[in-house]
């Protein structure tokens, strides 16, 4: 069976991905896979005030809680994802890459990766 440690190594060997980060709500990550060294601790610290801010807009929008967001910028893509409601999950994208696969795969797989937290 598969530990989250080699989830989170598979995920950052797919094309064009460059960081994946697996995190508490707290901002501390749990399990990384971060290439060109950009460090984890920054990155997770950042990513509950995102969360959260989707998470109002998601209540004032009438849409629910926060599943997947994916949000581009001009170096790539971040997506971040709720695994459980104690555990998010960030993988950064380089520009141009087809993130389809990558989002099917995550909506597949979120129930296992979040069953081996």
């Amino acid at each position: 069976m598969p530990t989250i440690r080699d989830v989170v190594d598979a995920l950052g060997r797919r094309d064009g991905v460059e960081a994946v980060i697996i995190l508490g709500n707290d901002g501390l990550p749990i399990a990384s896979h971060v290439a060109g060294g950009a460090d984890p601790e920054v990155l997770s610290a950042l990513v509950p005030n995102v969360v959260q801010a989707t998470e109002q807009l998601g209540h004032h929008a009438s849409r629910g809680h926060l599943t997947t967001g994916v949000i581009e910028y001009n170096a790539g893509l971040a997506v971040v994802a709720s695994l459980t409601d104690e555990t998010k999950l960030l993988i950064l994208v380089k520009p141009r890459t087809n993130v389809g696969p990558l989002l099917y795969d995550l909506t597949r797989q979120r129930a296992e990766i979040a069953g081996l937290l």
